[in-house]
Order: C-alpha cells, then structure tokens, then sequence
C-alpha cells in the first residue's frame, strides 16, 4: 500500500496498532478478545461493525449514555452511532485489540464529525477503565524488527522479565515454573513441571499480550507472568501465501570454547551448529460469506543440529523433521451467537545419533548410540461467544491440551549410566547417554464459564474454571542394572548422605541410584470469582475481585493425598483520570496470587516411587569395549553404610507419614502503583512501582525426629512434603513399638531434625528456616507510535530479588526437579542464606526501534542489556553436625577432624560477587513490495550482533566434599548463545 494514501486514509488506526503496545498497557477484557465502551447522548443507539468478517451488533445507551460491547474478537471496526433511526455522522475506524478495552466518548450523540478529527482519542494506550498491567504486541510490529520467532522471546521484551533456567522465563523475580500461558483461551502451560509450554509456528499467531501484575481474578495458578496469544482467523476475503524461515549453519559465529587451569577442555562449543528450514503454507476465507471463515496452516520443517558434550569426545547428529498442521474456524451464528474452533498439533521428534570424537583431529568414529525424543502433542477448544442481552455477555470453553514426554535410546537395554563428577563438564563415561528412560503424556481437560453483566456503574465479571490434568508416566535408569553411577571426590570422615561414613584413605566413591516409577496420576485444579469494576465518577474506578481456587493431587492409586480448598485470593484495584480527559491516569492495585502443585510430585511422592541409593568405595575404573569404542565403568569396592531408600522405597506408601496433612498452599501477594501518560499522539510513557513476596513453599524436607523419644533418640520419618518453617502434621510411631499409630504435629521452625553428637548421641533439635522470596522493582517506559515512518520503545528496570528460596524451580544447585527442591532437604541448606537470589537483575535495559527509509525499504534494531545474575559459594557441611550436603558454610580448617572440631566459615548468598553485564543487540533489514496481487516480504535479522559470548551461569559449588575444594568453582555452565542470522521470505495473496 502507499505510504502517503495510508497516512490519509488510516493513520488513527496504524496509530492504534502501535500505541496498544506500549510497555506498561492495562486491560480489562477476557483473555481471547478485547471490548469497546464508552459514553454518548442517552438513549442512542451504537453500532460495530467488522471490516474484515462483516460481524455486527448494535447496543442502546443507558440512561447515563453509557454503553459497551463486550468480548469482542480482535480486529478493526467501523463504530456508528444513530439516533432516532437515523445515522449521525461517518462511521469512525476502531481497533480492538487482545485483552484490552477500547474507550471511545462519543459525547453528542448529533456531533460525531468533531470525534473523527481526534483520531488518536478514540485508540488511545491509556485504558482509564483499568489497573491491569501488560505488554500488547501485535505481528505487525514484529514484523518490523528482530525478535525470536517463539512466544516467549516475545514476552522478554516486556520489562522485569528475564531469561532464566531450564530454558524458562522469570517474572518480576519468580522463578520459571510459575508462569502460564494460553493460546485461544486454552491453557497450554506444561503442568508435569511448569516449565515449557505448548506451541505453534510464529506465523500461526495474530496478537500477544504479556501480562506482568496486577492482572484480574480471571486468572490464577501463577505467581510469575501470563503469556497470553490469540491465532489467525480466517475473513471474508479470501487469502493464501507461504513463508520461508532459513537459518543455515553458514550464518553462525562459532561457539567459544573453555579450557580448565590445566589446558583441560570443560566447554567444547566451536562444534555446535545448526540448520533449520521451517516453510509454511497457508490459507483463509470465507466459506459462507459473512458467516462461516477458516483459517489453515501446514508447517515443513527441518532442523539437523550438530553439537559435541562438553568434553569434547562425543559428537551428536540430530534430525527432526516432523511437520506442525493448524486450523481455526469461526462461525458467527448471528448477532448474538459466535461459536470457534481451534485445532493445532505441535507434535516433535528428534533423532539424535551419537559418535565417539576426536576433537583435536576433527574426525568422527563409530556411531556409539542413538537417541529418540518425542515431545508435543495435538490440542483443541470449542468457544461460544453469546451476547444474551445488551447487558448480559457470556463464555463457554472446553478444550485439551497434549503433550508427550518420550526419551529413549537404543543402547538404553545393554548399557548403564555412568558419569564422572570429578572432571569438569560431568561426562558420561559409559556407552549410554540417556540420563533416564521416560515415557511420559500429559493430558490437560479444560473447561471454563466467563459471564459480564453491565448494572448501570457496575461492571460484574464471574465465572468458573476447571482443570483435570493427567499424567501418564514411566520412568527408569538404562542398563540391564537400571542404576545410575556416579563417581564423586570426597575425603576420608565424610558423612555422607545415607549417613555412612568415608573410610580412611578413600578419596572418591561411587553413588549407585535406582530411580523408577509408573502409574497414572492426576490433579484437578478447580476455581470461581467475582469482579466488580465501579465507577464510582466518570473519571474514578474501583475494580475489586475474589478468586476462589481449589486443588487437588491424587496418588498414583487414584486417591487424593493433597487437598486444598478456599484458598481466597483477593485483588483490589483503582484507576484515575486525574485530568478527565482520558489521556492520563494514576493507577494501583494488590493482590493474592496461588500456585499449584505440579504433577511431578504426584508422580515422585504418591507413585510407587524407588529411590534407592546404595554408596561404594570407588576402586578405579574398568575399560571396555562397545560398537568398536571403548567405555569405562566404576570398579565398586567396599559399602559405605546402608542402602537409603528414604525418598521412595518402590510402593505407594501411607502418606499420611509423607504428605502434611494441613498443608498450606504456596502463594504470592503483590502491590502496584503506576502512573501512565500521553505526551502527544506519539509519545507516551508511564512509570511504576513493584512489590511481590512469596509465602510459604511446599518441599520435600527430611524429617529425623518426631518428637517422640524411644530409648534416648527420637523416631525418624523420612523425606514428607510439607511447609517448611511451619507445623508439620504427620503419621508416626507414637507409643515406640515400630508401628505407625497416630499423628503428631512438629513445629519445624524449631523442631524436626535430631542432632547427634560425636558419639551418636542425641543432643537436641533443630528447625527450618522459613522460605522468604522478595522483589521489589521501579520501571520506566517510553513509547513512539509506528506512523509509517519510525517508531521507538524503551524500558529500563532497577529491580531487587533476595531472600533464600527461588520459588518451586531451584537453579542454584541446578535440579530440575519442581517441588522437589534441594533447598530444605535439611535445615542447614538455607540457614542463614539470605541475600540476592538466581534471578535477580539489578539493572535492565530494554530497546526496540524500526525505522522506514520509503515504502520498500525498513531496519529494526533491539537492544537487551542487563546486569549479570549473582555468584554464591555453596560449601557442604554445617558446624552444628557431621551431615554433608549444600549448605552457606565452608570447613576452612580441621576439615577432616570430627564435625565438633571442624572451623566453619559463613559465604552469605551473593559472597561470590556477580556476572558480569550482557548485551544482546539484534538488527534487521526488511524490504517489502507488491507484485500484481502478491505482497512479497524480504527479512534479514541478525540476533547477538555483537556476537557476546559472556557467562550467564557458573558452577557455584565452593567445595565438593566437606574441605574438598571445587577446582570448577566459578567456571562457565551457561553462556549467551552466538551470532546468527535467519532470512524470511513470505508472499501473501
């Protein structure tokens, strides 16, 4: 299209676009649409129409002139006004975009021409309706500059968020297991660890909307952030087009690589490369014009990525080549009935061959194994929009959500698992390199009631959603022993975990663990609220809500073992239009956010769960031959203590002994101020304030007293899950004859944990410290609409995370385990180890820019640059007994002596200092032209300019053995990814 015919005919809506996506953009609409309100001459009647489907509704002003449309799906439209029967003035261009609502005071209803004239009043990014806090960006404005083709590259763009581990995100501090996402109203979050999230190509999408706080009691089971995305639908104009994304391995810097103190190699990366070939086709029309419209996507794909271990020694060749299909229809029944489906398969498998490598001669040997993944599955939703009355709107969805967890290889039968923790990088050393054998599917049945009903100055929003979430699970170790062997350094008095004791003159051992489950478990997460937006004067709104939520965690028998009902999570909100002229506003709000309990814990501490751990004297290694390569496998000397099967012995265990039984829940309350202004029809900006604190954690904690003494020392428990810090009600041994026979309650603040002395005997207790998570924050934004020519978005974030508990996910020690943390395994891992947590980012900076030279030619340019997480320095043993684990102290003397005569020394969190600063800067060219009927778009973008390479992570294990120090401590275990380009090439009819 023309530049300067755009300008006259449409620039208020292209304005619009970009206005709404400005980083600090409130909301008030459901989580699929947006809604369009305001004020006009009483009694007259308003009417939308879609330019694109031709959907149209048409609502009478209240006595006040106030009127609404509610649950609106995202688009441009044409509103109207009429009085007495008559139109009044031309109709005005509208954009509606996701979850936000559109103010449009059309004041005399018989003067509408003088509304026209200010377009940038009727889509303004200042919802003065609203407290919700979010970052809308449309395709359109990714189109014009380099960000990575995935939801959550999107939702990094939004301020106070970061990339954190495991390949999550972090939200305003939270760690990565507490977001939610949803495509179409659908919840696609991974519910086995909250890490992951179902997808779908980046073409696929139509709108995000990154919700960072204060978001309304629509949503809940998060404490992090909500990805929220709608998809394409289908018009009454018929369109079709395809889209090629390339990025060849020719177009990759080569990774860096990392050698020890010793010109060992603990980080080969100069071999790691790809190339990915994604081409989708698509198409979309009417299939009865004004009515029925489809939309449908098929994606190719080819990915062959090429990597070695960190060692060097190993060299992966992987393909996966399976294609994604989507499919949206919308039926617009009538004016008062819309019905959509949407239907998507992300489904993926990867092949991974394995070859034993000789780095320093580049050449590859034998193929040594092959690894299969599988990951993924198909989802659907049915949505019926019904606008009931004028003042009366409701929502029905039920959908399901898949997703497969298959890992599995072909030496998984004949070879076990074998790694050494004394060399850098943990290699495995065996001729399998699969760490566990998993067949796992996820199924998510969602289904979910939304109501709004408009009472004069009242606005009430209800609802009720339910979740039944299923996993389908099998889990074990390789090898025809099906034990994982781990080769640790160590010193000769250690205690170790099991609680024997390293003999003299041993200096490594070997830890043979037995890990396997099956069965299938379920949770089902249920929830109600209650929203009133009051307002109270024209220009003062009140929004105060209630969310009701339930959860509850079956066993692997199909029992429930956690149950935990009216969990009352309050939100109380206000906006002010301080200048009354919709331009301007300050807005706050509080609230109290729950989070679920995953199914992993369903699986790991209901299942028929073996954890059986059995510790050797290592001997030395044993070399053999497999495929033509040679493999090693620990020689096992003497038993150290006795097989420890405490966190699961293979049955589904009384847990009423293992489970609290007046558990509370993990939540999070937080409080907002801002305050959000237009400078001119471009510029805008906005401030605010964060305050978040998490309370409570449920974890796996190791009980060793229950209070009760039987011959001089107190009977054990074992691993439970429960509060850590609080009262722990347990199943227990009350009357010292070895049966369990009655419950007591163990305040674990103070008791719970038997001390020993040299001797081995019982001296006292000790408790837990409670969990403490705070994050406070201030960010500024700074917004330049797109008019065709350029446009502009800054942030910057000073933000302080601390306390001694990153949330549900732990990345200090790098376990994955979700709920299952290793942060109260004993009361010494986090005693006093308050200070910066893992993601926390004192500084942020956030830029993102696109400039058009003409019509055919644009560039776009990023820019994300933060202060570098801190460093601790884990040591592992305690000065008040002889236990050896993760904990802020470190033996500096008489290491080796018994534990009364060891001398500690305290490293607070942070004592290792911080990262440095990472920069990521990404640019990009586009040209853009029509050809006859076809639009033809050309993007180069080029991701980590620069090509940084700095630390993101460190080993940040002081010692590896009580007095043992770590000669790894502070070296790289995560790095900026480098420099490559992607080419895109679309065409669209």
């Amino acid at each position: 299209m023309n530049g300067k015919t755009l300008r006259k005919s449409g620039l208020c809506m292209a304005m619009g676009i970009c206005l709404a996506s400005m980083a600090l953009q409130p909301a008030l609409a459901a989580n699929t649409d947006g809604s369009l309100a305001g004020r006009v001459t009483a009694g007259a009647e308003v009417t939308v129409r879609s330019t694109e489907t031709g959907f149209t509704r048409t609502v009478k002003a209240d006595e006040s002139g106030n009127y609404r449309f509610p649950f609106l799906p995202i688009g441009t439209y044409q509103l109207q006004a009429s009085k007495d029967g008559a139109a009044v003035g031309q109709p005005i261009e509208v954009v509606v975009s996701l979850g936000n609502e559109a103010n449009i005071n059309l004041g005399d209803a018989t003067n509408l021409g003088a509304v026209q004239v200010i377009g940038s009043r009727v889509i303004s990014p200042v919802d003065v309706r609203s407290t919700e806090s979010a970052t809308n960006v449309t395709k359109a404005e990714l189109e014009r500059v380099p960000v990575g083709r995935d939801a959550q590259s999107v939702a990094l763009l939004a301020p106070g968020v970061i990339q954190g581990q495991y390949g999550g995100a972090s939200f305003g501090g939270s760690s990565v297991s507490e977001n939610a996402v949803y495509i179409n109203g659908l919840n696609v979050t991974d519910f086995y660890k909250r890490v992951g999230f179902s997808s779908v190509p980046f073409g696929f999408f139509k709108e995000f909307q990154v919700k960072t706080g204060g978001y309304s009691v629509e949503y809940g089971r998060t404490t992090g952030g909500v990805i929220n995305a709608v998809t394409q639908s289908g018009t009454n104009e018929f369109r079709y087009g395809a889209e090629l994304v390339w990025e060849p391995a020719s177009l990759q810097s080569k990774g860096k690589n990392h050698y020890d103190a010793d010109g060992n190699p603990f980080r080969i990366a100069s071999k790691d490369q790809y190339d990915r070939t994604n081409l989708n086709v698509h198409a979309s029309g009417p299939i009865v014009k004004d009515k029925l419209f489809f939309y449908a996507m098929y994606e190719f794909r080819d990915y062959q990525p090429e990597s070695t271990n960190d060692a060097g020694s190993t060299f992966f060749k992987g393909k996966s080549d399976k294609g994604f299909w989507g499919a949206k229809l919308d039926w617009q029944i009538s004016d008062k009935h819309l019905l959509e489906f949407l239907a998507f398969s992300d489904k993926n498998e990867t092949t991974t061959d394995n070859y034993q490598y000789d780095f320093d001669a580049g050449q590859r040997g034998n193929r040594s194994n092959t690894q299969f993944n599988e990951a993924g599955g198909t989802n659907w939703a049915l949505t019926y929009t019904g606008y009931l009355t004028e003042n009366f709107s409701m929502k029905a969805l039920y959908g399901e959500n898949k997703r497969d967890r298959i890992q599995s290889s072909l030496n998984d039968i004949a070879c076990d698992a074998v790694q050494d923790r004394r060399v850098a990088g943990l290699p495995q050393i065996g001729c399998v390199s699969s760490a566990q054998i998993e067949v796992g599917l996820d199924k998510r049945e969602a289904a979910r009631l939304d109501f709004e009903w408009q009472l004069g100055n009242h606005l009430l929003r209800f609802g009720l959603d339910r979740e039944v979430n299923t996993s389908e699970n099998e889990s074990f170790y390789p090898g025809p022993s099906r034990k994982f062997f781990q080769i640790y350094p160590t010193r000769p008095g250690t205690t170790l975990e099991n609680g024997g004791v390293v003999p003299a003159g041993v200096t490594a051992y070997v830890r043979a663990r037995q890990q396997e489950v099956r069965g299938n478990f379920e949770s089902i997460n249920s929830a109600y609220y209650l929203e009133d937006n009051w307002q109270i004067t024209p220009d003062f709104m009140l929004n105060a809500g209630v969310r009701i939520e339930g959860f509850d965690n079956k066993n692997g028998e199909g029992n429930t073992y956690i149950k935990i009902d009216d969990m009352v999570a309050p939100r109380l909100g206000f906006s002010w239009d301080f200048k009354g002229d919709g331009r301007s506003k300050v807005f706050g709000n509080v609230g109290r956010y729950f989070l679920p309990i995953v199914n992993q814990i369903n699986v790991k501490q209901a299942g028929a769960f073996l954890d059986e751990r059995t510790f050797y004297v290592f001997n030395g290694l044993e070399p053999f031959q497999y495929n033509g390569s040679t493999y090693y496998r620990p020689i096992l000397g003497a038993q150290i203590g006795a097989v420890d099967n405490s966190q699961g012995d293979g049955t589904v265990g009384d847990l009423r002994s293992e489970v609290d039984a007046d558990i509370d829940p993990v939540y999070q309350d937080e409080a907002i101020l801002g305050f959000q202004s237009m400078i001119d029809d471009t510029w805008s900006w906005g401030v605010r304030g964060i305050y978040r604190r998490l309370h409570n954690a449920i974890d796996d904690m190791e009980i060793t007293s229950n209070g009760i003494l039987c011959g001089g020392e107190p009977g054990s428990i074992g691993y439970v899950m429960a509060n850590p810090g609080k009262d722990v009600t347990l199943y227990t041994d009350t009357n010292c004859d070895g049966t369990n026979d009655g419950f007591v309650t163990i305040d674990t603040s103070r008791a719970g944990w038997a001390l020993y002395d040299d001797d081995g005997n019982y001296v006292g207790e000790r408790g837990w410290v409670k969990p403490k998570r705070s994050y406070r924050a201030l960010e500024f934004m700074l917004d330049r609409a797109w008019d065709d020519k350029w446009a502009f978005n800054a942030s910057y974030t000073w933000s302080k995370s601390e306390g001694n508990a990153e949330g549900p996910s732990n990345s200090d020690f790098g376990f994955d385990n979700t709920g299952r943390t290793e942060s109260f395994d004993d009361p010494f891992v986090n005693l006093n180890g308050n200070g910066p947590l893992p993601n926390d980012r004192r500084h942020q900076i956030k830029l993102r820019g696109a400039y058009a030279f003409d019509d055919h030619w644009s560039v776009g340019a990023t820019l994300n640059a933060q202060s570098g997480r801190p460093i601790n320095a884990f040591g592992k043993g305690n000065p008040f007994d002889d236990t050896s684990y993760h904990s802020f102290y470190v033996c500096v003397s008489n290491c080796t002596a018994d534990a009364s005569q060891r001398v500690y020394e305290l490293r607070r969190r942070g004592s290792g200092g911080h990262l440095p600063w990472t920069f990521d800067i990404g640019a990009s060219l586009t040209y853009q032209r029509s050809i006859g009927e076809a639009d033809l778009r050309v993007k180069l973008a080029v991701y980590n300019l620069l090509n940084n390479q700095r630390k993101l992570e460190v080993d940040d294990e002081f010692e590896t053995g009580i007095g043992v120090p770590n000669e790894f401590y502070r070296y790289g275990t995560g790095y900026q990814s480098p420099r490559y380009a992607q080419l895109t090439v679309s065409v669209d009819f």
